[in-house]
């Protein structure tokens, strides 16, 4: 008998100010020509967690904006969606 994976995740981690943001982070490092393991290296940042960034997964610290501003080379503002 094959074995039922149980999914414990919450439904869904997303919200519309996270997936934008997200949205925004994946195309100015697309921009820049940059994997997402590149991001997370200039970032000091795990490629996973980079990942579940731009899916609009995480709900970021003001540190961790504060880095990603900082590799893209851009401000804080500059990747807010409002």
């Amino acid at each position: 008998m094959e074995k039922k994976k149980i999914d414990t995740r919450p439904k869904e981690r997303r919200n519309g100010l996270q997936s934008d943001f997200g949205k925004i982070v994946s195309g100015k490092r697309q921009i820049l020509g940059w994997s997402q393991e590149g991001l997370a290296e200039k970032a000091e940042l795990h490629f996973t967690y980079v990942s579940s960034i731009e899916r609009g997964e995480r709900n970021l610290s003001l540190s961790n904006i504060a880095r990603l501003a900082k590799a893209l080379g851009c401000s804080m503002k500059d990747l807010m969606p409002f």
